[in-house]
Parts: structure tokens; C-alpha cells; sequence
């Protein structure tokens, strides 16, 4: 036996069914008069200012299950575009999963939006659901600042976070490529990539996030390598004897490419070359960097 499909209970008392045309053209007026209505799922269109930029589908296959079964219970919010049909505003994941289920229509509630309120609205749902991962969540908010010239104080405000948190966020669009892709594939988690933002340049970055994903550190066990290094930076109180900058040059090329602590000792014509390490971990990941690589 198939599964009914539908809309649910929990909204049958709210969108009138009657089978009397005069009775279903009032109804309409009054769902329209509300902003509640009940529309073609092809009528709605996604934003296009949707921050996710990723869906779990998996997840969405879960959801279009569980609508199959019980309806979509909770209404979309979409801008009426006229002749081009409905733009979501929110709810693009359970529109998705609705199509999914073979929903022929869905409730919506119809708001209108400007295109930053639709990047507002969406942002917010999204950050509620914890559903953006960090490198989305930056984008929007710097979409925010540079395309509608919020300021990070009036960001915060909107979606209801600190402005330390919201610049905190944002700041991770100043990492490399790479790193920020990381975040996005999950092989770091955005606590990592702010952790790796105390590093000076783009090169010890690149380091410790090849260490992070060898030896599975912690962020905690991160922001301790990334204090030790900035650490290692500042000048000596006594320094033993001065190098030449070509060796001082290439010292600091040795901490960042091994993300750790290397000294180059001069001696007459020859010295050595001392590499620090704090664990079995940062041991492992120097011998690969040396011999492996």
C-alpha cells in the first residue's frame, strides 16, 4: 500500500479544502488576504541568495521520508515574483526534500522582500538551525557588509550574535584557498581555521593545517602550536650570537614549513640546525616531512 501524500493534519484546519467553487475562491482570497497559501512546488524558485552553499543528502533524503509519511507540517516563506512564480526566502532544504517526496504543492506564507531582507531571512534561519558551516556563514555576513553596507555591529544585531563573533567569522575569508576549503570538506572545524589565524603569514598557515590534519590535533592542542610559534618569533632578550639574515631567513622558512620550532646554530664555518619538538605527534609529523617528503 502506498503512503498518503499531502500536507499534513497539522495544517488542514488552516487551509480551507472545501470542494465548492465559490467556497474555494473566498478561501483563497482569505489565504492570500493572511499570506498563507498553498502553491505548486514547480511555482517556487530557490534564493538565489541562499548562503548554503551544500546540502547533506542523506539528511534530505531522511526529511523527504518523514514528509512522504506525515506532510510538510511547517510552511515555506517565499516572495511573490508575479508571472515568475514564488522565490523562497526560507525553507529551501524542506522544499528540496518535498519535491523529493512527490509533493505536488506545499504551503507557503508569502512575505514581501527586498533582496537583503531575502539574504536576512535566509542567513538567519540557517545560523538558528546551525545548518551554515563557517566559510558560508562568512560569506553571507560579508555579503552583508559589502554588497548593503551593514556594519558588523548592525550584522550582529540582525542575526543575533556578538560583534566579536561576527568579526571572528568573518576574518576567516582572509585565510588561503586551501585552508578555507578544508573548512568546507570538514577536514578542520572552524575553531581550527580561527586558531590558525594568529599565524603571520600564508605559509606557517599552510604548515600547522597539514598538522592538523596528519596528527588529528586538537584546537586546543592547535592554539598551543600556533603560541609556541608566535612565541618563537619574537626577538631574544640575549641573544648568543647574531646570524646573518640569509640565515635568519632561512630559519624561519624551517618553522614554517615544519610548524615548529628550528634554530640554526652558526660555529666558524659550519653549525647546526636544531628542531624542536613537544609530542610523539609533532616527532611523527617532522620525520615525514623530512624523510617522506
Amino acid at each position: 500500500m502506498s503512503r498518503r501524500r499531502g500536507l499534513g493534519k497539522g495544517l488542514g484546519a488552516l487551509i480551507p479544502q472545501g470542494d465548492d467553487a465559490e467556497e474555494g475562491a473566498e478561501g483563497r482570497d482569505e489565504q492570500r488576504a493572511s499570506g498563507l497559501l498553498t502553491v505548486a512546488v514547480d511555482a517556487i524558485t530557490p534564493n538565489p541568495r541562499q548562503p548554503r552553499s551544500r546540502m547533506d543528502e542523506a539528511a534530505l533524503d531522511e526529511l523527504a521520508a518523514s514528509i512522504e509519511e506525515h506532510g510538510l507540517i511547517q510552511p515555506l516563506i517565499v516572495h511573490d515574483a508575479g508571472e515568475d512564480g514564488y522565490v523562497l526566502i526560507a525553507g529551501e532544504r524542506r522544499w528540496r526534500a518535498a519535491k523529493r517526496a512527490g509533493l505536488e504543492a506545499v504551503p507557503v506564507v508569502v512575505k514581501e522582500a527586498s533582496p537583503q531582507t531575502m539574504l536576512e531571512m535566509a542567513l538567519i534561519e540557517n545560523v538558528q538551525r546551525a545548518d551554515l558551516n563557517p566559510l558560508e556563514e562568512a560569506t553571507a555576513y560579508r555579503q552583508l557588509i559589502d554588497e548593503f553596507g551593514l556594519t558588523q555591529e548592525q550584522v550582529a544585531q540582525r542575526v543575533g550574535k556578538s560583534r566579536p563573533a561576527v568579526a571572528n567569522v568573518v576574518r576567516l575569508l582572509d585565510l588561503p584557498p586551501k585552508i578555507q576549503q578544508a573548512v568546507v570538506e570538514e577536514a578542520i572545524s572552524g575553531g581550527h581555521a580561527r586558531a590558525l589565524l594568529g599565524l603571520p603569514t600564508p605559509e606557517a598557515q599552510m604548515a600547522v593545517m597539514r598538522d592538523i590534519i596528519k596528527n588529528g590535533l586538537s584546537v586546543r592542542q592547535t592554539e598551543e602550536r600556533v603560541r609556541r610559534l608566535k612565541q618563537d618569533e619574537k626577538p631574544r632578550a640575549r641573544p648568543t650570537r647574531r646570524l646573518p639574515p640569509e640565515l635568519r631567513n632561512l630559519e624561519t622558512q624551517f618553522r614554517q614549513s615544519l610548524g615548529t620550532r628550528v634554530n640554526i646554530q652558526q660555529k666558524g664555518k659550519g653549525g647546526r640546525v636544531v628542531i624542536h619538538y613537544y609530542s610523539d605527534e609533532e616527532l611523527q609529523a617532522i620525520y615525514e616531512a623530512i624523510v617522506e617528503e
